[in-house]
């Protein structure tokens, strides 16, 4: 692979998530977490390069990492191998640069990847999808349904990812599920996926909804749309309110509480999901570290809730 300096790639020796180390000093590790600081397709505040850094710093409040819930830790299968390697301000060059890397990765280990702003995610499903064979499932938490056509008159960006994945046949639309919806867009692209046979829990539909019991639901839904197709999580930190996420690059007022997010991704557990992306923790506009700390909680949540697939 193609080596490349990179000003913002983090050192992650006993430092990465959940202060796992490289996977030199755990080379049986199952789980392997990469950063994709790149952020050059951001619409709106630019920033979300350092999420990856800021993401690993709020996880090591999280001590032994022995999940609440779950009660478990996943800290003893995790290695981190810190922030890839990719061109500063080149899209497709980051595409290219970003397939081959993740292909490799994805052979020999769960992986989750710490963005970076939510452009990322098509070159990731187009190395799943080679893995794999076959179109994916998607959960995709998001204030936005990503399914536009062209990115401010730019054919692709970090709005046009969920619309260009079913074209290339990526995705199955019908095994897509958006959670968190609520920005502005036209009736066409908001229920792209929905008019396809796919899912789409609204923000204003999960409103008051804050029993387990209606996250079980929820869930169940989901899993028994997927079947037994291979399903991968992608979690944009601006499905939650910015009261709860001030540290995004395109805050939308009226989104999913902290508990919605993680009680959701408790109860989609169930599912043994192929790999997950979190996405757009800008922390130049964050607050007290709320966004890095609801971004490190999530994706520690969907790590304890796989061990039982492993």
């Amino acid at each position: 692979m193609t080596e490349m300096n990179f000003a913002y790639a983090s050192a992650v020796s006993h430092s990465g998530f959940l202060k796992a180390p490289e996977p030199a000093l755990n080379p049986t590790a199952k789980v392997w977490v990469a950063g994709i600081a790149w952020d050059g397709s951001t619409t709106n505040r630019p920033g979300a390069r350092f999420g990856p850094g800021a993401i690993r710093k709020a996880s090591h409040m999280l001590c032994d990492g022995t999940h609440p819930y779950f009660e478990c830790s996943p800290l003893e299968l995790i290695a981190d191998i810190g922030d890839l390697h990719l061109p500063n301000t080149s899209l497709e060059g980051m595409r290219q640069s970003l397939i081959p890397q993740a292909e490799e990765l994805i052979k020999g280990h769960h992986m989750v990847w710490l963005g970076g702003d939510h452009s990322i995610t098509l070159p990731l499903l187009r190395a799943y999808r080679k893995h794999f064979n076959e179109p994916l499932g998607v959960v995709h938490f998001d204030a936005h349904c990503d399914t536009w056509s062209s990115h401010f008159d730019e054919p692709s960006g970090h709005g046009t990812w969920v619309y260009e994945a079913v074209n290339e046949g990526l995705i199955s639309a019908a095994h897509t599920a958006q959670i968190g919806i609520r920005s502005a867009a036209e009736v066409q692209t908001t229920r792209f996926i929905e008019n396809r046979g796919g899912l789409m829990y609204s923000a204003r539909a999960l409103r008051g909804l804050d029993r387990q019991s209606d996250w079980h639901q929820i869930a169940s839904d989901i899993k028994a749309r997927m079947g037994s197709r291979p399903v991968y999580l992608t979690v944009d930190i601006d499905c939650l309110d910015p009261a709860f996420a001030p540290g995004t690059g395109t805050p939308e007022p009226g989104g999913l509480s902290s508990s919605q997010l993680l009680g959701l991704l408790e109860e989609l557990s169930s599912i043994p999901f192929v790999g997950m992306d979190l996405t757009e923790v800008a922390p130049a506009y964050d607050w007290a570290e709320l966004t890095s700390n609801a971004a490190a909680h999530a994706v520690w949540t969907y790590l304890s809730g796989q061990m039982r697939h492993w």
